[in-house]
């Protein structure tokens, strides 16, 4: 009995050290991670669709590779197209149905402004806001409360991928915010993070490919 209320008391005091050390020490490492503070500060196409967001992440990775070889795996991306490159198996676990290619699928390629896809039976419905080829591709959610912006930045020969992600949950309680706070910010690292090197390896192949086809 005693071992056990050791263990439970253990647990607790661990859940809250994490509580505490996260906002202080860890947030603002996890929602920046690979951004530049110019790149944090920044404004991009897609800040004024959602004006005063709950949460703002900002994260980036160098690309040893043009825009155009970034570009088509953006606009392929998506359930029941090029996936998300990302962990297919946890995305699948609430059945997004995620199947990251690592070919570029011409059927995927003729994207609009307008064009909607939804994540899961009951997820959000992500529209097309911003549509620049090469440059910058936005996402923003019908219900208004997620932007999800991606922005490419030619560089001394290579290419800064940015992705930006502004959420608002209003009126979420005291639970939801907790959740979202220490669950959910540093999943949300572990997937793009895993996905931002998905579409970095992808592109800088799809160059290497380019550079050494005959003329």
């Amino acid at each position: 009995m005693r071992k056990s209320t050791s263990i439970a008391a253990g647990t607790v005091l661990a859940a809250g050290g994490g509580a505490i050390a996260y906002p202080l020490f860890f947030r603002r490492w996890c929602l920046t991670w690979g951004a530049r503070p110019g790149e944090v500060s920044m404004k991009l196409p897609s800040d004024e669709l959602l004006a005063d967001p709950g949460i703002v992440s900002t994260r980036a990775v160098w690309v040893d590779a043009p825009a155009s070889s970034i570009w088509p795996w953006l606009v392929q991306m998506g359930p029941g197209r090029g996936g998300a490159y990302t962990y297919d198996w946890i995305e699948n676990l609430f059945g997004l149905g995620m199947h990251s290619a690592d070919e570029i699928l011409p059927q995927y390629q003729d994207l609009q402004v307008g064009d909607a896809q939804r994540l899961g039976k009951h997820g959000p419905l992500l529209r097309v806001a911003v549509l620049e080829p090469e440059r910058s591709l936005v996402l923003r959610s019908d219900d208004g409360n997620w932007v999800w912006a991606f922005s490419l930045v030619p560089e001394h020969g290579w290419t800064r991928l940015i992705s930006r992600n502004r959420i608002a949950t209003p009126g979420a309680r005291l639970p939801v915010r907790l959740f979202n706070l220490l669950v959910m910010e540093p999943g949300s690292l572990i997937m793009e993070r895993k996905m931002l090197l998905g579409i970095k390896q992808r592109a800088e192949d799809l160059a290497r490919q380019a550079e050494t086809q005959p003329l």
